[in-house]
């Protein structure tokens, strides 16, 4: 063995060690390996820089794009509406469609960022059901991770994969050649967290209205101002004396103490909300329905004497209100012109469109018809307005300081109208890529370049929406690929295999592959797992005189199987904290799916895939 091979199955053990072990950033110890490589003078600077240039790491930076570009322009935040809609309170259906529903989100797009987008929709939607998130974060996250197995796209360690067929100038998989395996896993799945999961998922709630990184959200900024029990939906009737009169005319606060902040209206089949602060001109019209909020408790009579049907809020009115409504937490500054204003004449709804909906003086929550209200130092506002407005207060900071944002300025979609266009440019994507018009590469690059020509995304969000050190991570692991090869230890470790299970069949080998795969990635980055697993698996494959494709889908299905801890995939660490999960809680429920996923991949992967 000589020196070289020696060194660099070192440097390989010495990243597992520090990959398992978190003490360093992931990306950091890719580069420090690719260094290692370099100056050791195993691989020349061409070959240690060559991750850089990988199609790889092109093709999942412009996915990455794409998918943030989705987000932008609220398709993949329609889908969570759409759960809303049809859920309702029964567990098993949120479980159901939840689950679904992601995959189908991850098989196009980040499994991180589909996941990312569906935490807050399962909180409300637990919240709503009085049931603990941890009930239903789990299943999403898995669900999310078995959406990166349904097409050629999904995760990384696929797209690896299928390098590995390329570079080897073999035909690469096909767009849907996962989707069979995949979706059985996910079948499986989904029945296995409604019979099994579900012993076991614990019922501890988080403190209502906050978040894993102790942001409010809207409901908490409700809870906070004391009036999540006081917003209420209205129809105006056609006799209503308020046909014809606008927001200001009608003087509703004065009248009865009702602060109204939104009116409700149908766009292309989406129930949308606009702000009543924007609209301050518009006349009422029969049919209209509103969003207010109620200083005092109002009887469904007092609003029918001026013409307004109390409407149920539910499950679907308070989610267009959280989705559309932008709130802000400010308080008044000691030199503030606003001290010893009315709250009525203090100029909100005219010099910053929005609306003064609550009130905290020394700690506690005012009630009652606070537009006389003089305003002293250290009062809190809670405003509403739309989102665009809200962001605005971060740099209107003469007459008061602005506190917080509600989490959820996160999902705040500027872009929403461009949203046909998105969907367009995805769908043209998707063709290129199934039908291989041009390579996946093109296409990617293609649809991301699109994206932000059209407006989708905006050239900063863009490469922001890009996780670099996922990408740094894969192209600092690729030269250990070629440095294996170069100095003869990816021959040695497929003796190895060989001389282990070299009698056995094909699949005693592929169920071999998945194991080591699959452990690994419990620990380690299964992006990186794939990148050292691959050349493995198609050597054996070649020393075996079987087909490279069986062994390679195998390696890839089983790098997303990262069930059994927090720290195998992102999604795991982010439900971790809202689902208030133990280690031991992935451990009991993640085994057994892990197993089963073994199970059905070894059975159905040689038959869309023959080993001969």
């Amino acid at each position: 063995m000589s020196w070289e091979m020696l060194f660099t199955f070192f440097v390989l053990f010495a990243a597992v060690i520090l990959f398992v072990t978190d003490k360093l950033r992931l990306d950091l110890v890719a580069i420090m390996v690719m260094l290692a490589l370099g100056l050791s003078g195993i691989l020349t600077p061409s070959e240690m820089l060559s991750g850089f240039g990988s199609t790889v790491v092109i093709l999942i930076a412009g996915l990455f794009i794409v998918g943030e570009a989705l987000a932008q322009t609220g398709i993949s935040y329609a889908v969570g509406d759409k759960i809303v809609q049809v859920a309702g309170d029964q567990e098993w259906k949120l479980i159901v469609l939840l689950m679904l529903t992601v995959a189908a989100l991850a098989s196009v797009m980040s499994v991180t960022g589909a996941g990312a987008i569906f935490i807050p929709v399962a909180i409300r939607l637990a919240s709503r059901s009085n049931l603990s998130p941890s009930r239903l974060l789990m299943p999403l996250a898995y669900g999310a991770l078995i959406g990166g197995m349904l097409t050629l796209i999904g995760t990384p360690p696929n797209l690896i994969a299928n390098a590995q067929l390329q570079n080897a100038g073999m035909e690469p998989f096909n767009f849907f050649i996962f989707t069979p395996i995949g979706l059985v896993i996910l079948i499986v799945a989904v029945v296995y967290m409604l019979v099994y999961g579900r012993l076991f998922l614990r019922g501890q709630q988080r403190p209502q209205g906050a978040t894993e990184q102790g942001r409010r959200t809207l409901q908490g900024f409700l809870e906070a101002y004391d009036i999540e029990d006081k917003i209420v939906r209205l129809r105006v009737n056609e006799e209503s004396e308020l046909v014809g009169q606008t927001v200001v005319s009608a003087k509703l606060r004065r009248r009865i103490g009702l602060t109204l902040f939104g009116l409700e209206y149908t766009s292309s089949t989406t129930k949308r909300l606009k702000v009543t602060s924007t609209q301050t001109n518009r006349a009422f019209k029969a049919g209209d329905i509103v969003f207010g909020v109620m200083q005092e408790p109002i009887s469904a009579d007092v609003f029918a004497c001026i013409g307004l049907e109390l409407l149920p809020m539910g499950e679907e009115g308070h989610h267009l209100s959280a989705r559309e409504l932008g709130m802000a937490d400010l308080i008044v500054a000691p030199d503030s012109k606003l001290i010893g204003r009315k709250i009525s004449g203090a100029g909100f709804r005219t010099n910053h469109s929005l609306s003064v909906v609550g009130l905290i003086r020394k700690g506690e929550a005012l009630h009652g018809n606070f537009g006389n209200i003089e305003l002293k130092f250290g009062d809190q506002l809670l405003v509403v307005g739309d989102w665009e407005n809200i962001g605005k207060l971060q740099t209107a900071r003469e007459n008061f300081l602005l506190l917080a944002f509600p989490e959820e300025i996160k999902n705040y979609l500027p872009r929403r109208r461009l949203a046909p266009v998105a969907l367009g440019i995805l769908m043209l994507m998707l063709v290129l890529i199934i039908f291989r018009v041009v390579p996946s590469v093109t296409a990617v690059v293609l649809a991301a370049t699109a994206m932000v020509c059209a407006g989708c995304v905006s050239v900063n969000r863009a490469y922001s929406s890009i996780n670099w050190p996922s990408l740094v991570l894969i192209a600092g692991m690729i030269p250990m690929a070629t440095a294996l090869e170069k100095t003869g230890g990816l021959l040695l470790i497929v003796d190895q295999i060989i001389a282990l299970y070299g009698d056995s069949s094909p699949y005693i080998m592929l169920m071999s592959l998945f194991l080591l795969t699959s452990v690994f990635s419990q620990f380690t980055s299964n992006t990186a797992t794939a990148v050292l697993i691959a050349p493995v698996a198609f050597e054996v494959a070649s020393i075996m005189g079987v087909q490279p494709e069986p062994f390679l889908m195998s390696v890839a299905i089983a790098a997303s199987t990262a069930f059994c801890t927090p720290v195998a995939s992102p999604i795991n660490t982010l439900v971790m904290g809202p689902g208030n999960y133990r280690f031991k809680d992935y451990v009991v429920i993640g085994v057994p799916l892990q197993i089963m996923a073994l199970a059905i991949a070894t059975l159905l992967i040689p038959v869309f895939l023959p080993f001969y």
